[in-house]
């Protein structure tokens, strides 16, 4: 490279370039129900039976998802400290390129604890995490409480076009 010059960011585009003017656009959620994923909990009770039943995809229990598996990972906790913990310490493990291969770490989704906003101490352990990895949160909901799944809650947006579940 020669002194002076710079390199810029690399252009990524997506899809066949064409001369054609654009249609409508589509929705958000439209190519993200291709994708498959795998709610891998980080701690007994963090939810996965329950996000893979409201938002879909494969839950892997504890387990890291098996071959036949979608290879995309949500990692799964609680927001209690120790829930946020065991999700820290995963995470960790994909850093280090310890989890199995072929595997892909796309986010945590974590899950209230309890009702109401979080202490001071775990939503600054929140922060710590969503600066290294993408993280989604699932607020308390009562109803899943009895067994009534139903829709996912508004506020998890975002998580549904991720998922592209129906709400």
């Amino acid at each position: 490279m020669q002194t002076g010059m710079r390199q810029g960011p690399e252009i990524w585009i997506r899809g066949p370039v064409t001369d054609q003017e654009p249609g409508p656009p589509e929705p958000a959620h439209a190519h993200a129900a291709a994708r498959r994923f795998s709610w891998v909990g980080t701690h007994g009770g963090a939810g996965v039976s329950t996000l893979a039943a409201v938002y879909g995809g494969h839950d892997s229990g504890r387990a890291w998802p098996g071959p036949g598996d979608p290879s995309s990972v949500l990692l799964v906790a609680r927001t209690h400290a120790a829930g946020l913990d065991t999700a820290a310490g995963a995470v960790e493990i994909f850093r280090r390129g310890q989890a199995p291969p072929g595997l892909d770490l796309d986010a945590v989704v974590l899950v209230a604890d309890a009702p109401g906003r979080l202490p001071r101490p775990l939503a600054q352990r929140v922060k710590s995490l969503e600066s290294v990895i993408d993280v989604y949160r699932v607020p308390w909901v009562p109803a899943w409480r009895l067994g009534e799944l139903g829709r996912p809650p508004r506020e998890t947006s975002a998580l549904v076009r991720l998922t592209g579940a129906a709400h």
